[in-house]
């Protein structure tokens, strides 16, 4: 496992030999960690040790920190820190099979060679680097693959990006007795998710940053399970032989239970590919931060939309709606993501009034996304 903090060494400092494409493929993941800030120089940099027959890789920027390893000859102990963006550039360009870094102590750089090719990058000393924790020490349990990113899919783009509230840049993780729950919101959505796990899992929770798992899903592409662990506060993932730290988000997630309305005056039962297609159509013409307009009428849903200066767009399709009209607004994006979200061939939108929030969901499917309305004008 990989620590981050002292050097170790002999006199002839650090050399090793390993595979360029396998090297290649991890680079590029743990690459992502990397901070793009340049005000804290070594946070832009990619930590290697050489081990134990492996070279060890690790990048963070303090809020995520990515970490694997490759095969390795190690001829010579040791850790540096070398610019992580111009160290993927180059390894991905170079033109043999193995690649040897050698870096001595004394010197501030490292030297690549592969084939014909040799290049020297400059290096930060390792012992600057953040101290990342310590992976023996952390307990895991093991989570299906498939179940965990499937419920992260389902919630993840009602997450805000705001960061003046950090709260709601989080998704809410919970696993209770035989289920797992994730519940998303910006204030203007809110996605909620609860899907059954087999086995056996400690209660849990814990306000997980959206971006980290996105990319635990770019990062856990096989295998049937995810490693998951808390440790202190942060949550650590291991999947791919590749393992995701990321800090839990203090404060208080709203209690998205007391958001759902108890009762809803009109369920219309409506074709999901069919709405989806109408709704990708009209909503074009929705820029500028223009509504998306859904009028229910006697056995029709008519969606228009119109942007003063670039045009209008409407299309009816039949539904199973009774009663006086309802006419309502919504944003276009946050419309079409919701009916995506929902995996069923139909689906339900349940409505209020025009100033209530509406609700999708689907019948057998435990997923529910809110979404509030725009007031339209006239």
């Amino acid at each position: 496992m990989i620590e981050s903090n002292t050097m170790v060494g002999t006199g002839m400092g650090m050399k090793v030999v390993c595979r360029r494409d396998e090297l290649t493929q991890k680079l590029a993941i743990v690459s992502r960690a990397v901070s793009t800030r340049a005000s804290v120089q070594i946070l832009s940099g990619v930590l290697l040790r050489a081990e134990g027959g492996r070279l060890n890789l690790a990048a963070t920027d303090m809020e995520l920190s990515l970490r694997s390893s490759v095969n390795a000859q190690v001829e010579g102990e040791g850790a540096v820190v070398v610019p992580g963006r111009l160290l993927v550039d180059l390894v991905r360009l170079l033109p043999a099979e193995e690649v040897t870094f050698e870096h001595r102590p004394d010197e501030g750089v490292v030297r690549v060679t592969c084939g014909p090719s040799s290049a020297s990058l400059h290096t930060y000393a390792a012992e600057d680097f953040p101290r990342l924790p310590d992976l023996d020490a952390v307990g895991t349990f093991t989570v299906d693959r498939e179940a965990l990113l499937d419920t992260v899919a389902r919630v993840a783009r009602s997450a805000s990006r705001d960061e003046s509230r950090p709260v709601l840049t989080g998704i809410l993780v919970r696993f209770e007795a035989g289920k797992l729950v994730m519940a998303a919101t910006d204030s203007y959505r809110l996605s909620v998710k609860e899907t059954p796990l087999q086995g056996d899992s400690p209660e849990l929770e814990a306000i997980i940053p959206a971006r980290a798992l996105g990319e635990l899903s770019r990062i856990a592409q096989s295998g049937d399970n995810v490693e998951l662990g808390v440790h202190e506060n942060q949550v650590v993932f291991a999947a791919d032989d590749v393992w995701l730290t990321s800090r839990r988000i203090d404060g208080q997630f709203p209690n998205y239970k007391q958001l759902l309305p108890e009762t809803f005056e009109h369920e219309v039962t409506l074709p999901r590919t069919e709405l989806l297609d109408v709704v990708r159509r009209v909503a074009v013409m929705a820029q500028r931060n223009s509504p998306l307009r859904l009028r229910f009428a006697e056995g029709e849903l008519t969606v228009s939309a119109q942007t003063q200066d670039v045009g209008e767009s409407r299309e009816s399709l039949p539904v199973p709606f009774s009663g006086e009209p309802l006419e309502i607004g919504f944003n276009a994006e946050f419309l079409r993501e919701g009916v995506e979200s929902v995996s069923t061939d139909e689906i339900q939108l349940r409505l209020i009034s025009p100033l209530r929030p509406g609700l999708l969901r689907a019948e057998g499917d435990d997923f529910w996304y809110l979404i509030m309305p725009i007031r339209l004008a006239g």
